[in-house]
């Protein structure tokens, strides 16, 4: 057994210069290499989330300004509309006045039409009247030379 102690105290002796030269070299890897690569890695991370948290920026800025375009754009559609609307009202009423008034010149001339057509029906039956006392005294002398040279 004390030989085995003996061995094993021998390769641990010999194992101290690797078991040295590891933790030299783990210590040394991590301050020259792996230590500035997480430092890079760190701030890669922080310029990328830094350039998504600029880019949902970005986003949020285009919605607010697309979100106020539509509502302008909105306005202005019911601008329009309302100003189509009371164009469309000053025409109806302006048709409906002119309308109106070739009514009332229609009316008129309707009048003045039916006036002389009542005195012309008046002076023809006054013609008429005269034309047929005429006659009636024209027919009476006629049949009455006839009763005379009848006679």
């Amino acid at each position: 057994m004390d030989k085995t102690l003996s061995a094993l105290g021998d390769i641990l002796l010999k194992a101290l210069p690797t078991f040295f030269l590891v933790i030299f070299l783990y210590v040394y890897l991590r301050k020259i290499f792996f230590q500035p690569l997480e430092e890079v890695l760190q701030a890669r991370r922080e310029a990328t989330e830094g350039e998504r948290r600029r880019a949902e920026e970005v986003f949020q800025k285009a919605e607010q300004k697309a979100t106020e375009y539509e509502a302008a754009l909105q306005s202005a559609r019911t601008e329009i509309y309302r100003e189509r609307e009371l164009e469309r009202q000053r025409t109806l009423e302006s048709h409906a006045a002119r309308l109106r008034e070739a009514r009332a010149r229609a009316d008129a001339h309707l009048k003045e039409a039916r006036d002389r057509i009542a005195r012309e029906v008046a002076e023809a039956k006054n013609s008429l009247a005269v034309q047929g006392e005429r006659l009636a005294e024209q027919v009476v002398r006629a049949v009455l030379e006839k009763g005379t040279v009848a006679s």
